[in-house]
């Protein structure tokens, strides 16, 4: 059977997973009466929940005597180490643009990468039955972008297909039949190449996707790039530079039909497909029979820009809600995700019982936090902080510089700028976008944006959009402003009280409601002034024979403002850690103890 491989790439929110969603029912993988869960794809509860794709998978149709493998994406630039890593087992993509967003910071990402590889695109305008929908400027926008990015004559051809794919259709033509997916499968047979490989050669595969399987064990995913993988066959796994990491037996085979994974006897080369059987190869490792000794090349990918310390939580409320509690548990842990997801790095921390995590950003680093969570581990998080590094040639110290794209409605478009120029952004294009908005973007310190998203949703009354994406390294654009509230710290130990938290209120924002455990050190509020300040929120009401304990009814609470996971992160300074368990995520000092927080103010002032 022919074979064609592509991989779906876009921007987040345009589509992806619901056009493949769409690609499957039409090529005849589901009965007509099986039930389908929408976004079929997103098969893990986070990616559910947040309605994003966070590992690329992949799944398989046949359309006319050709199996169409397909690998979905995610559109978060996080997790574009996900994109890099599978690039390698295609040989086409489809680029999906939003008909009225056009091609946004991802889109640009994922698209240089693949045009780097050869690969020639498939463009696809998504969403044309939106009203706003501009697809002529879009295609425009496009061709520009291709070109910007270095694309060359056959690349910047390329085909062009109007879709909408909630509703299932794909068109050459804007105003054409609107009928199915027809045309896309049909473009895609015809304009994507069939696999380069060499199928009499000696068996041999990169690995670019791991999975750990209750039964199967671990379980790796790649192309076969020469010769023919069978059940049973001896292998041996070497790493790139050429070293032997293990020898075994691929004892199980699998194909990608549909949502499912078949057993096979044999696959060939140019097919994807599942093996499992070893127990310590891991990606970009190459999988290979016992003659082959030269490694594959594999991808190397984009090196992190964002460390966080990862530490044992030690607060009085440690051990009581999670059941991984122990430095050795999350070491293990972390090490772990290492091994499926190369675009995190874990090392050893100068504090003790603490690891340093680097990663792409908030976002995917927030992930790994929740999964570890909903696991059932107790840690403490602290302030992300951006990677640095020296240039060589200069000497210059230089820092990771993003790209923010934002659209905004024009009255806060002063506020946007004003704020941006404070975290030492510089403006690059200012231009309308149609309906009362402007499109701003920005090159930006990385750093500068770490806690920024919450401010700007205030300031844009939550209508603003920002998108984001590493742009590179650049010097060091020096000292830029943090938070400039201080916290309400807790100075005892309980529960607080509604009689306590009513007073307090009117000195800041509240972060704690009436009957929440607290602790000495804990940060329960913002004040609404620079410094920090200690208060009690467990204070209660002196009971006499005049002064009952109804009269509390009255007292009204604003209600807290709660924040989640991310918000905490990019809120904390550097003094400050969240504390994350199963069923809480607090904020707190470093230090709990006031009188050690008070030493540590004076050595810094002194030094």
């Amino acid at each position: 059977m022919d074979i064609r491989n592509i991989a779906i790439i876009a921007h987040v929110d345009h589509g992806k997973t619901t056009l493949v969603d769409q690609l499957l029912k039409q090529s005849g993988s589901f009965r007509e009466n099986q039930h389908v869960a929408e976004r079929a794809m997103d098969s893990n509860d986070l990616e559910r929940e947040r309605g994003i794709t966070i590992l690329a998978k992949c799944t398989s149709v046949v359309w006319k005597d050709t199996r169409i493998n397909i690998i979905d994406t995610p559109g978060h630039a996080d997790f574009g180490g996900e994109v890099e890593r599978i690039l390698s087992m295609v040989d086409g993509a489809v680029v999906l643009v939003d008909s009225a967003e056009g091609a946004l910071p991802q889109t640009k990402f994922v698209v240089g990468k693949a045009l780097a590889r050869g690969l020639k695109p498939i463009v696809v305008v998504n969403k044309i039955d939106r009203g706003d929908a501009r697809p002529d400027e879009v295609h425009n926008e496009i061709f520009d972008l291709f070109a910007a990015l270095g694309a060359n004559d056959e690349q910047l051809d390329f085909p062009m297909l109007y879709a909408s794919g909630r509703q299932g259709w794909a068109d050459e033509e804007l105003e054409g039949a609107r009928k199915d997916l027809a045309p896309m499968f049909d473009l895609i047979v015809r304009h994507v190449p069939a696999p380069k490989v060499d199928k009499e050669a000696p068996f041999a595969m990169v690995a670019t996707i791991l999975e750990n399987d209750n039964f199967l064990g671990r379980v790796l995913t790649g192309r076969v790039e020469q010769g023919r993988a069978k059940v049973n066959m001896p292998v041996r796994v070497l790493r790139p530079d050429g070293s032997v990491v293990e020898t075994g037996r691929l004892t199980k085979l699998l194909s990608f039909r549909g949502l499912d994974r078949v057993p096979v006897e044999e696959a060939e080369a140019g097919d994807i497909v599942a093996v499992a059987g070893l127990s310590e190869a891991t990606i970009p490792e190459t999988i290979a029979s016992p003659e082959v000794t030269e490694p594959l090349k594999s991808t190397p990918v984009d090196p992190p820009t964002l460390s966080m310390t990862f530490r044992l939580n030690d607060g009085p409320l440690g051990g009581r809600e999670g059941k991984k509690v122990t430095s050795r548990q999350i070491r293990d842990r972390l090490f772990k995700e290492t091994e499926g997801n190369i675009a995190i790095r874990v090392s050893e921390s100068p504090e003790s019982e603490a690891f340093e995590v680097a990663g792409r950003g908030e976002l995917q680093l927030g992930v790994l936090i929740e999964q570890m969570r909903r696991e059932g581990f107790e840690l403490t998080i602290g302030r992300p902080r951006v990677l640095f590094r020296t240039n060589e040639e200069t000497g210059e110290r230089e820092e990771p510089y993003e790209e923010a794209l934002i659209d905004v409605d024009e009255p806060y478009s002063g506020v946007v700028v004003e704020k941006m120029a404070m975290r030492k952004g510089l403006m690059q294009d200012m231009q309308p976008s149609g309906g009362g908005k402007v499109r701003l973007t920005f090159l930006i310190p990385s750093r500068g944006l770490i806690g920024y998203h919450g401010e700007f949703l205030t300031d844009t009354r939550g209508t603003g959009v920002m998108n984001r994406l590493f742009s590179g390294y650049q010097p060091w654009a020096g000292p830029i402003e943090g938070r400039r509230n201080g916290s309400l710290i807790s100075s005892e130990d309980g529960a607080t009280t509604q009689y306590s938290l009513y007073s307090l209120q009117e000195r800041g924002t509240l972060f704690v409601d009436a009957g929440e455990k607290v602790y000495v050190g804990m940060i329960i509020g913002e004040h609404s002034r620079e410094n920090d300040l200690e208060v009690n929120p467990v204070r209660e009401k002196k009971l006499t024979n005049i002064r009952a304990a109804g009269k509390d009814e009255a007292l009204l609470l604003t209600p807290p403002r709660k924040m989640s996971l991310e918000q905490a992160i990019a809120y904390i300074e550097d003094d400050e850690l969240v504390e994350v368990t199963p069923s809480a995520v607090r904020i707190r000092k470093r230090y709990l103890d006031p009188h050690e927080r008070k030493k540590r103010d004076r050595a810094g002032a002194s030094a």
